[in-house]
């Protein structure tokens, strides 16, 4: 069984990727890597094909929203390798309105769901999509439910009474 290291994943994306791995650190025991938007696709494939890093298994996917930040939104991904028990997160960020990032479907077919759903909250198209539409939420449903300043409430409905919930 092969023993990945933080140390052997960050040297060897170092030296694949350069200036385009922003930072990488340790969160809790998991080893996060912050790239470039443009060759975060790269990055995955190039963890995906590595025989020796083979990050063979897609875990999460899922988009993310920090209005206060100039790059306010992004995309994240765990991988996993099970046979030597290796996990990393990558994470990538843009300011566009508009986020729009590269397909995983290719890769892994199973980022179907995982990528219409960040469309379906966030908003976020996926280039080379399949079938990029919703997946949970309605069809009729105006704006995306997990970016920060859609309304917690919805403020038209008459068939609620406020004394009810202490206010």
């Amino acid at each position: 069984m092969s023993n990945i290291t933080a140390e052997l994943a960050i040297e060897k994306l170092n030296n694949q990727f350069g200036d385009q791995i922003i930072s990488s650190e340790m969160l809790y025991d998991f080893l996060t890597v912050t790239v470039a938007r443009k060759s975060v696709k790269d990055v995955i494939k190039f963890l995906h094909d590595d025989a020796e890093l083979n990050c063979h298994f897609l875990t999460t996917m899922c988009g993310l929203h920090y209005p206060d930040q100039a790059e306010q939104f992004g995309m994240m991904y765990q991988l996993h390798n099970m046979v030597a028990n290796f996990r990393i997160r990558i994470k990538t960020f843009t300011s566009d309105a508009e986020p729009a990032f590269e397909t995983l479907t290719d890769i892994w077919p199973s980022a179907n769901w995982m990528e219409r759903e960040a469309y379906d909250f966030f908003g976020f198209r996926f280039h080379g999509h399949p079938k990029m539409k919703r997946i949970l939420n309605m069809d009729s449903l105006e704006g995306w439910p997990l970016r920060k300043e859609f309304p917690l409430e919805d403020p038209f409905r008459a068939d609620k009474d406020d004394k009810m919930f202490g206010r």
